[in-house]
């Protein structure tokens, strides 16, 4: 009799977490968590494509070297943000990361914008490369952005809805900052990496 009791208060107590949400919000935070990773992956990328864009860069002995060090510094301090789960809930943790980003980001626009003034670098192989694997990524963190963007929209509707928002205060499910056009020097954009582009003369 106990045995079938307990049983019985288990699935009842099973049943009630689904229905009030718990499950949902299980699978809303994995699945936001897991598109977050993927925009620190293809961030990192980027910042990993750096140091051999620079070192290409710094073999055109007349170029802009307060264009090099802005992309330096910029990377610098993308780098040294490290963000962890905690990170995610807090919004202005969030937003120094993202504006970090978002710095990093017009830098290399910037030195690509420049390098159009230099045929002999445009020429370069080595440059070219490391501008079309600097493109390929623009793109993709573009597209990582945007599917977390919609996972936190998801997450956060549900962490904000009656009723699942009492299952939100008891399990400690608070909603997630998402990009926004104040914490981003790109309006919440990728920056658009425009090769074609032609730099104004520096007055």
């Amino acid at each position: 009799m106990r045995n079938l009791i307990s049983t019985l208060l288990i699935a009842s107590f099973a049943a009630l977490l689904g229905g009030c949400g718990y499950n949902d919000f299980q699978s809303l935070d994995e699945q936001s968590n897991a598109a977050w990773s993927e925009v620190q992956n293809q961030y990192q990328r980027r910042a990993d494509l750096v140091p051999n864009l620079v070192a290409t860069v710094k073999g055109e002995a007349k170029f802009e070297q307060d264009t090099l060090t802005q992309v330096i510094e910029a990377r610098s301090r993308a780098t040294a943000i490290q963000v962890t789960p905690e990170t995610l809930k807090d919004p202005q943790a969030f937003e120094r990361y993202q504006q970090a980003q978002g710095q990093l980001g017009s830098a290399l626009s910037r030195l690509l914008a420049v390098s159009e003034a230099y045929p002999d670098l445009k020429s370069n192989q080595s440059f070219r490369d490391l501008r079309v694997q600097l493109e390929g990524t623009e793109n993709r963190i573009t597209v990582a952005r945007n599917r977390y963007i919609q996972a936190v929209q998801a997450y956060n509707v549900k962490a904000r809805s009656f009723p699942s928002n009492i299952t939100a205060r008891i399990f400690g499910y608070t909603p997630k900052p998402a990009f926004t056009a104040s914490g981003d020097a790109q309006g919440g954009k990728a920056p658009t990496v425009d090769f074609g582009a032609t730099p104004q003369p520096a007055r």
